[in-house]
C-alpha cells in the first residue's frame, strides 16, 4: 500500500527540529532509520501528517568518550557501533550484539536511536541498555534530562519521551578490567526479531559474582531487568544449581505475546535457556 499524503521536514539542528515538534504537535512523526515507521505507514496504522528527519542532525552521531562515560549519538548506525574501535575495547558488548541485529542493509540504516525510542519490546536494544545500566538524553523545549534505561521503558510502543522530547544520545560508563559479556538471541532465520533473547554482563571476584546485570529481549510487553535472577546470582559461585536457579526465576518473569514465533510455554522456556547461555558465555570472558 502506499501512505496517505504528509509534509517532510529536515531540520539541521535539534533546536529545529524540537522547534517543529512544538509546532507541528501529535501530527508529525520522527524519522530515524525508518524500518518501524515506514512499513507502518504504508498499512496505514500510523497516518503521521508530517515526518521530522533527523539524518542531516550531525550532533546526533557519533562514538566518544566524555567525563567517564560512552556517549552515543541516538542517530549512530548499528554498522557505526559494530565497526567503532572504541566500543570494542571499551563495551564490546554493543558491537558484538549489533551484529546479530536483522541483516547489513538494515545495519548501514538503522539507528540505536530509533530501535530504543520505537518503545517495540521485540527490538534489541532495550534490553542490552538495560544489560549496560545505560543513561538515555533526552531533550525539549524545556532542556535536557537523563533518564536511566530500566525506567523509559512503560509499555508495548510507549516510553518516557515526552511529546516535543527527542533522544539524543545513550551514555554508558566503560567496562571495568575483566568484565565478562554475552547476548544470546534465538530467532527464526537471518534478520528476524528474537524469539526470545538475554543480554548478560558479569563481574567475578574471587571465584564468586561481583555484579551482574540480565536484560530481557520480547518476553513481556517491555523489555525486562532481571533484577530479580541477579540478586539470586550475586555473591555465589557460578555453579550449575546456581545458574538453574537464575533461569528459573527468569522463567517467573516472562509474560510473552503468543506468535508465529512461539506459544508462551515455548518463549518462557527459551528466555530461561537464552540466560543460561549468556550467563555461561559471559562468566568464560571474565578474568577474575
Amino acid at each position: 500500500m502506499i501512505p496517505p499524503p504528509f509534509d517532510y521536514h529536515a531540520p539541521r539542528s535539534i533546536g529545529e527540529a524540537i522547534g517543529l515538534l512544538s509546532q507541528l504537535g501529535e501530527e508529525a512523526k520522527l524519522l530515524a532509520g525508518g524500518h518501524s515507521l515506514l512499513p507502518m505507514m504504508k498499512l496505514r496504522i500510523a497516518q503521521p501528517g508530517a515526518l521530522i528527519d533527523l539524518n542531516r542532525i550531525a550532533d546526533l552521531r557519533g562514538i566518544r568518550e566524555q567525563g567517564g562515560r560512552i556517549r552515543i549519538g541516538a542517530m549512530t548506525t548499528e554498522n557505526d557501533l559494530m565497526t567503532s574501535k572504541l566500543l570494542q575495547e571499551r563495551v564490546p558488548l554493543l558491537p558484538e550484539a549489533a551484529r546479530q541485529i536483522a541483516d547489513p542493509q538494515v545495519r548501514n540504516r538503522g539507528t540505536i536511536g530509533g530501535d530504543i525510542a520505537h518503545g517495540d519490546p521485540a527490538n534489541d536494544h532495550p534490553a542490552i541498555a538495560m544489560a549496560l545500566d545505560a543513561t538515555f538524553v533526552l531533550q525539549g523545549p524545556a532542556g535536557e534530562r537523563q533518564i536511566e534505561a530500566v525506567d523509559f521503558f512503560r509499555g508495548t510502543f510507549e516510553t518516557a519521551l515526552g511529546a516535543n522530547e527527542i533522544l539524543t544520545a545513550i551514555l554508558i560508563k566503560p567496562f571495568e578490567q575483566g568484565t565478562g559479556y554475552a547476548y544470546q538471541k534465538l530467532k527464526r532465520k537471518t534478520g528476524d526479531w528474537a524469539t526470545a533473547a538475554a543480554a548478560v554482563v558479569l563481574r567475578m571476584q574471587r571465584g564468586k559474582v561481583a555484579d551482574i546485570r540480565i536484560g530481557l529481549t520480547n518476553v513481556a510487553p517491555t523489555a525486562v531487568r532481571a533484577r530479580a535472577a541477579e540478586a539470586a546470582l550475586a555473591g555465589q559461585p557460578l555453579t550449575d544449581v546456581a545458574i538453574g536457579r537464575a533461569a528459573d526465576i527468569v522463567r517467573g518473569l516472562c509474560d510473552p505475546a503468543e506468535d508465529l514465533r512461539g506459544d508462551v510455554e515455548y518463549k518462557t522456556a527459551m528466555a530461561a535457556e537464552m540466560t543460561t547461555r549468556a550467563i555461561r558465555d559471559a562468566a568464560a570472558r571474565c578474568a577474575s
